[in-house]
């Protein structure tokens, strides 16, 4: 390498301490390892250092630094390989990751960020430049763990109140009339016993939906982590969306008692589509739709149908979202229960979600607050 770095005297510059940081160099030629490494070391960071990729990913998986610095131009195996090859390992596919490139090198920089690269900086380069470049890059690295953080207490704030509450509300109800029937079986009247019973059986269908719901996220997150699709059989018969939707909406409408609620707008129509999957797509829809509104406010469901596509439209007036919390939809994500009474697990949404994605379709939801909440969903059709 013809390359070289000058040894710069270090600046006095203001830049954050490196807090025993742990710094990964990889560069074939000695001088840039010492040069950044001391001006690292100077500024409190632990700098690690390899004189070729192999040995800078077997450093890298040993010691777990908080940021890799590598250079592009290396002999057997290159910057863009050992960037590839840290990507692909799950202990070091998110570290920030900075090449070192001469002059010449900028035309290929776009290659390294398509590779996963987080920055790049050019040879020669100033003490100043070094610093502010690690500076950076760490600091985003830790503005996205604040980040995830911050969204990780959520869904742990929204598990802890969701989960015991639909867990025990529905056992409860089961066990305690349970026990009342068993105490007073001999002096109640058949009126109170099938009153009872009925109850129980509601409160049954609420903890296995509750169930089945969990095991269908935990089904479709497999198949979405394998890059699987849900594929529909040519000879498959196809789904009349007029007798589905309407018998889906208004088995939804009864459990909210709220039958009068619903609009349906179907136009008859049909096309090949898994029907449980289908099914269960309308259902949650609706559920969230009715769950999310008043009694009184109308749910209107309709469809709109072409050669070439079906759209199903789910419209409420309930108390709306914001753009964050569309954008935050996920499982066991609740907004606002604090504030509202709410039952569900914030499956719902995500299943449907993902159900349509698998099968080959798009969601799309627009909501405003105060006013309500409309989602679309809409499936290509194959050409006749």
């Amino acid at each position: 390498m013809t390359d070289r770095t000058p040894h710069p005297a270090p600046e006095p510059v203001p830049i954050n301490g490196g807090n025993g940081k742990k710094v990964l160099v990889i560069d074939d030629t000695q001088d840039i390892r010492m040069i950044i490494k001391e001006s690292l070391n100077l500024y409190g960071f632990i700098t690690l250092a390899a004189e070729d990729g192999a040995t800078g990913i077997e450093m890298a998986q040993k010691h777990n630094p908080d940021l890799i610095i590598c250079d592009i131009n290396m002999p057997n195996m290159d910057g863009y390989a050992t960037l590839t090859a840290l990507r692909d390992s799950e202990a070091t596919t998110t570290t920030p990751f900075i090449f070192l490139s001469g002059a010449t090198d900028k035309i290929n920089m776009r290659r390294g960020m398509e590779l996963g690269a987080d920055d790049y900086l050019t040879k020669p380069f100033t003490h100043k430049e070094l610093m502010a470049a690690v500076n950076a890059r760490l600091e985003k690295q830790a503005d996205l763990q604040r980040q995830s953080e911050k969204k990780l207490d959520e869904l742990r704030g929204n598990i802890t109140m969701a989960l015991p509450h639909e867990l025990r509300t529905p056992l409860n109800g089961i066990l305690g009339l349970a026990s009342l029937m068993i105490d007073d079986h001999a002096s109640m009247p058949p009126e109170e016993v099938l009153e009872s019973a009925r109850f129980i059986h509601e409160s049954a269908l609420r903890l296995n939906r509750l169930i089945e719901n969990f095991l269908l996220h935990s089904q479709i997150q497999l198949m979405a982590s394998e890059n699987k699709t849900i594929e529909t059989a040519n000879n498959s018969t196809p789904l009349a969306v007029e007798d589905v939707i309407p018998e889906v909406a208004r088995k939804v409408a009864a459990r909210f008692k709220r039958e009068r609620d619903i609009v349906l707008e179907v136009s008859p129509g049909t096309f090949r589509i898994p029907a449980e999957h289908f099914r269960k797509i309308v259902e949650e829809i609706i559920d969230n739709a009715l769950k999310f509104s008043e009694q009184g406010k109308q749910v209107r469901v309709s469809t709109t149908a072409s050669e070439n596509s079906f759209v199903l439209t789910v419209t409420d007036q309930g108390r709306g979202m914001t753009r964050e919390q569309i954008s935050n939809i996920g499982p066991h994500m609740q907004f606002e229960r604090k504030t509202y009474e709410q039952q569900g697990s914030g499956l719902g949404l995500t299943i449907a979600k993902r159900l349509t994605e698998l099968l080959g379709g798009q969601m799309a939801i627009e909501s405003t607050p105060g006013s309500g909440t409309t989602i679309r969903i809409s499936f290509g059709l194959p050409r006749r």
